[in-house]
């Protein structure tokens, strides 16, 4: 392919080199005449190892080359890979004047091209930009309708300082956002012979991933490090521990717990994070990530409470009372904390899981029942139908089996809450909800 990148900076060096020793043919655009200048010359405008061996090799061989002018580069390329830096401002806002003016240029220079072209967007934006930002001024400089005359996708990128090179050839997966399906395809030549996770999306949604991953990666460079100051103080050695920590990959590093969805509960990760956070306290030691957790948990119950009091329903079916299906623990059940505030708040409520039934519940869990939340125990039935007919309102709580037959009652005037995303079928309820999606 023949292709324009426009921002010279640290994504657009690496990207216009690697995409021209893929075999395409690349011009570099740049307001930055030091940048032109030194990368005409086959040399690096910014540190990173193998880079400048790359942009020499490929400035020699007639596939990359630099210019100053936005036109010259449109006319002669039937893509064009935005790469221009979006800094903070003071507030914490980005700053997106360079991509306004990049796509003013752009949308000026399509004015005057007969043929298609193709604006792939590798800038790091918010959720809503290309559709609410780039696509409007495109079309406006450009007197011509985005999907016609020209596509847009969002194609983000993965790209570390250091091993940027590399990660450009071997990337964790490679995700192309667009309107369109050709213009998909159009922005996946790009990446031909590179092996790598070709995933497809919404614009929006690829926008996203890319603050959900160094979101993430800023988490867990925060937890692994205030969990070695909390073994540098007691003598351990963090770093077998986080060695060990790594080496479970069905729940550490792993798909588990990463689903949107209700609280947390059980008896166990509610304790073990007070006891943690009482002994970093102990042993004088701020830890803000670990302590935000349980609080972040509780406002989550809250948020559940604000979609409930939005619908002014007052007669609530709850299905699913234990934390998770398949037990009958209700120890820090965030469900439990969810129907006493309920019924302090006047509701009417009614509950059923199969799982903690009063008839043949033995043990701590009936004693529980019966010794801290008697007043609940009385709104248990044994029959799912029966929470349903009587309910207004059904709040989905865990995600048993039997729960996904919901969708097979009369459900006729009444509206659903789902905290565990129980079946994609109840988003064609016109009073469906669920509290993450």
């Amino acid at each position: 392919m023949k292709i324009s990148i426009f921002g010279l900076g640290y994504v657009g060096a690496v990207t216009a080199a690697c995409l021209a020793k893929n075999g395409h043919t690349v011009i570099g655009v740049d307001s930055d005449t030091t940048k032109v200048d030194l990368m005409s010359e086959g040399k690096t405008p910014i540190i990173e190892k193998d880079l400048e061996a790359l942009i020499a090799l490929n400035v020699k061989a007639n596939r990359l080359s630099v210019t100053t002018q936005a036109f010259e580069a449109i006319q002669n390329t039937e893509a064009s890979l935005v790469c221009v830096g979006t800094p903070s401002k003071q507030n914490g806002s980005l700053d997106l004047s360079a991509i306004e003016r990049v796509a003013s240029e752009i949308g000026i220079a399509l004015a005057g091209k007969n043929s298609f072209h193709l604006v792939i967007v590798r800038s790091t934006m918010l959720p809503g930009t290309v559709e609410g930002i780039i696509i409007p001024i495109l079309e406006k400089k450009s007197g011509k309708k985005c999907g016609k005359a020209f596509g847009v996708s969002y194609n983000p990128e993965f790209l570390r300082e250091s091993t940027a090179v590399f990660d450009f050839f071997n990337p964790p997966k490679t995700i192309i956002g667009a309107r369109h399906a050709d213009h998909r395809e159009l922005t996946a030549r790009l990446y031909r012979g590179i092996d790598a996770p070709l995933i497809y999306s919404s614009i929006k949604v690829a926008e996203m991933v890319k603050y959900v991953d160094n979101s993430f990666h800023a988490l867990k460079i925060t937890f692994a490090n205030e969990i070695g100051l909390i073994c540098k103080k007691l003598g351990i050695d963090s770093h077998e521990v986080m060695n060990i920590f790594c080496q479970d990959t069905k729940l550490n590093l792993s798909p588990s717990y990463l689903k949107p969805g209700f609280a947390f509960g059980g008896s166990c990760l509610p304790k073990d994070l007070r006891a943690i956070s009482y002994l970093a306290r102990h042993i004088d030691l701020n830890l803000p990530v670990l302590d935000a957790i349980l609080p972040s948990n509780k406002a989550h119950i809250e948020y559940t409470m604000q979609l409930v009091r939005q619908h002014q329903k007052r007669k609530i079916g709850i299905l699913g009372l234990a934390f998770k299906s398949g037990t009958d623990d209700l120890r820090e059940s965030p469900a439990v904390v969810l129907t006493e505030t309920l019924i302090g708040q006047g509701h009417q409520i009614r509950i059923y899981d199969k799982n903690v039934s009063l008839s043949w519940l033995r043990g701590a869990n009936r004693n529980y029942i019966n010794e801290k939340i008697p007043h609940i125990g009385t709104l248990i039935r044994e029959d799912m139908e029966e929470v349903i007919s009587f309910a207004d309102l059904i709040i989905i709580g865990n995600n048993s089996e039997e729960f996904v037959n919901i969708f097979s009652f009369d459900l006729k005037g009444k509206a659903i809450i789902d905290l565990v995303r129980i079946s994609e079928e109840f988003q064609t309820l016109a009073e469906y909800e669920g509290i993450c999606w």
